[in-house]
């Protein structure tokens, strides 16, 4: 297995890379890339493809060495998906959400860190066993790849990082099983869910709760790829999350540390509404964001965030110019 420059370790993924104006779907092996026609794809476009992907036909094609291929180094790559929903996951770590309710259960009673943790863990084993995953929207219009940069709206300073594995699914996905779910998973990606932490709670009127819309939908706030890569070639029970920020980890943690699997993000997400072939289905973020480290995104920043062979995207902040 060889892993490629952008941190891919699979025998290929798609990807989508710029040429002048236009953007083209392409196949990566290695370090180099080809573009895909929809003869190659046997399908009309990327979404196309995923609702009934053929990875056997992209593979002999990833192993050709006929074609026009280019290298890696010599393209721009984009976000390699183009979804029409976007569904985000929240408190979906188990050893992240259990310090965070360890924290507040430490607040205004004898209970010792330790007691605390133990009645946080039990509440989270429980909510495993019986309870349901927390889902939000955001919007597609945000799924930028790391070749655009990511400007920090004005409006705040406590923007923050969440890295986070991105299901990509594939055939229509509406009210199914768990144990049917993993048969609506095309592929996988890397997405860091941006947000504005000063944003997440209504001011005017708490009791309407959190405002996930402004929360995390500025532009450009959910960096995603830069590789597609194909379901069979990763096991989301158990890869790697681990962002570093200006080259000093942030995050670091495993899939396997999940509350909800794959699986049951899948099930429970398709419940409500159909889950489209391209859609991005988010599982979460692991702890060691910006407001566990009360740092928080500035400009000059570059972020390069990583997932188990997935690939490695490169973000780089900027301060939105004065008006």
């Amino acid at each position: 297995m060889t892993t490629t420059s952008h941190g891919l370790t699979a025998p290929f993924a798609l990807a989508r890379f710029r040429d002048g104006d236009r953007v083209h779907l392409g196949v990566v092996a290695a370090d180099r890339v080809r573009a895909l026609s929809r003869e190659d794809l046997g399908a009309d476009g990327l979404n196309a493809f995923l609702a009934d992907p053929d990875w056997d036909r992209i593979g002999a094609i990833a192993s050709a060495q006929e074609g026009e291929w280019r290298a890696l180094a010599d393209v721009t790559l984009t976000a390699p998906v183009e979804p029409r929903q976007v569904l985000q996951t929240g408190a979906n770590y188990r050893q992240h959400v259990i310090e965070l309710v360890a924290a507040g259960l430490t607040q205004n009673t004898d209970r010792t860190p330790e007691q605390a943790r133990q009645s946080a863990a039990q509440m989270m084993d429980a909510r495993a066993a019986n309870g349901e995953p927390y889902f939000f929207i955001g919007l597609p219009a945000c799924v930028v790849g790391d070749d655009v940069p990511l400007v920090l709206p004005g409006y705040s300073e406590v923007h923050d990082w969440e890295l986070e594995l991105a299901v990509v699914i594939g055939r229509e996905a509406f009210r199914v099983r768990r144990e049917d779910a993993m048969s609506h998973v095309a592929g996988w990606t890397v997405v860091n869910d941006v947000t504005t932490r000063d944003l997440v709670f209504r001011k005017d009127m708490k009791e309407i709760g959190t405002d996930w819309y402004r929360a995390k939908n500025a532009p450009g706030f959910l960096p995603t790829g830069p590789f597609l890569v194909p379901a069979p070639f990763a096991d989301p029970a158990d890869l790697e999350v681990r962002l570093d920020l200006n080259g000093e980890t942030m995050q670091d943690a495993s899939t396997s540390d999940l509350l909800f699997d794959v699986p049951a993000l899948i099930s429970g997400a398709s419940q409500t509404v159909p889950l489209l072939p391209g859609d991005l289905l988010l599982t979460g973020s692991p702890s060691g964001n910006g407001q566990h480290w009360k740092r928080f995104l500035r400009d000059g920043d570059v972020m390069t965030g990583t997932i188990g062979g997935l690939g490695t995207q490169v973000v780089r902040c900027v301060a939105q110019a004065s008006a």
